[in-house]
């Protein structure tokens, strides 16, 4: 109880963007829990000096030694994790106490805004393995909102038949669930014809677990008429790092986190606060102020992002949004396309639920395939398919072969971050080209 009214007391204290000290006072302290790591031995006495002359922790040594990293053995914490793998092999993630307490007080305090006091929160997040299913569990039990863990991939528990009928007792406004569940969820939905009455109760979706873009959510959004908020940016390895708001922007939460950005230019890696000067890009650095049972350091994340400012909500932490990983980008006929830029594209200009693309080994073919929406009509989809390619062409020069609907796509290009290997099964490589 006394770590839970520090981590609600520090939370509401530093709402926005700390001052120097408190960074200070938690890097000093963050520095000796590390130190208790394997990897962080060698750290002599910490100052804000020693702190900006230390190396980067590369992502690739953390997955290649990630318990060098931490400060307690699998066994000795409080809950054990492991990511998905989807980028790599699995990472084991041990946490004590004291993360799972100051990462559920900050993402709350944060929700709360966008949450009501009446929610009935259906989470369609899996609940093994990975942290996500707790943390929106432990969220609304913070909150003392009613919620519901259902799982539709849960084999031998729950399906999306046993879903229909939970979502028709419990009645959820809120459901929190990776976009591509929402996709195969909505084809389900559209396909039956049971949409209307499943989203007469709904008030939103909070989608978490990959990258999106603000098409898709409109998309989304369109399809259920509802609000459709990117709920929440972070990993198994870094805890939550952002969070939306009521304008449906994701704010870093500057009190849970101490944030740089490796712009790749002259000035190198530099600490973010408030954001001015315009939006700016780069690899996201990030140092999780209340790690214990794996303390990181200046943790290059491989993450793309820009930050900005001024949000329509009024909060002064940096807007974030996310690109991707550098190695997910695509060179297509010369064009350097990222996932985030397909899915875009896609979801402004067709009534989709999913897409491929197709290329060659030597990247000079590229085609896409778009699939329909069960029930929609198609005499819309010739104009669509222009309108793609025409965005295509104007914003990145690239010509696509072709661009066909077809009825269904393989399943593992839509069932989510926890089914796939992000947007990389969304590529399929021909070995030669149509």
């Amino acid at each position: 109880m006394d770590l839970w009214r520090t981590a609600v007391e520090e939370t509401a204290a530093v709402a926005g963007v700390p001052a120097d000290d408190f960074y200070t006072r938690k890097l000093g302290a963050l520095w000796s829990r590390a130190r208790a790591a394997p990897a962080y031995r060698h750290l002599g006495p910490f100052s804000p000096e020693a702190f900006a002359a230390l190396p980067l922790t590369r992502r690739e040594d953390l997955k290649a030694r990630p318990l060098h990293f931490a400060t307690v053995a699998p066994g000795g914490a409080l809950r054990y994790y492991e990511t998905t793998g989807s980028t790599g092999r699995p990472t084991p993630t041990p946490r004590l106490a004291e993360d799972v307490v100051w990462n559920t007080v900050a993402v709350a305090e944060a929700w709360r805004s966008v949450l009501d006091d009446d929610e009935r929160v259906l989470s369609l997040l899996p609940s093994d393995v990975v942290p996500v299913g707790d943390l929106v569990a432990q969220v609304a039990d913070y909150l003392d909102l009613s919620h519901l863990r259902g799982y539709p991939f849960a084999s031998g528990i729950t399906g999306w038949d046993r879903i229909v009928e939970l979502w028709r007792a419990y009645r959820p406004t809120t459901v929190f669930l990776a976009p591509g569940v929402a996709l195969e969820w909505t084809r389900l939905a559209a396909g039956r014809g049971t949409l209307p009455g499943l989203r007469a109760d709904l008030r939103r979706l909070m989608l978490l677990g990959e990258v999106n873009t603000p098409p898709f959510r409109d998309r989304l959004g369109r399809w259920w008429e509802a609000a459709v908020h990117d709920a929440s940016y972070g990993s198994t390895e870094t805890g939550t790092l952002a969070t939306t708001c009521p304008a449906g922007g994701q704010h870093l939460l500057t009190g849970s986190a101490y944030v740089e950005l490796d712009t790749g230019g002259p000035h190198g890696v530099v600490p973010v606060g408030p954001a001015s000067g315009g939006p700016r890009t780069g690899q996201l650095v990030v140092t999780p102020l209340n790690a214990h049972a794996r303390p990181l350091l200046r943790l290059a994340t491989g993450d793309v992002v820009t930050l900005g400012r001024d949000c329509p909500c009024g909060r002064s932490a940096p807007t974030v949004t996310v690109h991707g990983r550098e190695s997910d980008t695509l060179r297509l006929q010369g064009a350097a396309l990222t996932p985030r830029d397909v899915e875009g594209l896609v979801f402004a200009h067709a009534e989709a639920t999913g897409y491929l693309v197709e290329v060659d080994e030597a990247g000079t073919y590229a085609g896409l395939l778009l699939e329909r929406l069960p029930g929609a009509g198609r005499e819309g989809e010739p104009a669509a398919a222009e309108a793609v390619r025409a965005a295509t062409k104007e914003r990145f020069g690239l010509s696509w072969d072709r661009v066909v609907f077809v009825n269904a796509l393989p399943r593992l290009t839509k069932s989510g971050a926890s089914q796939k290997s992000w947007k990389r099964s969304n590529i399929r490589v021909l070995e030669t080209a149509p």
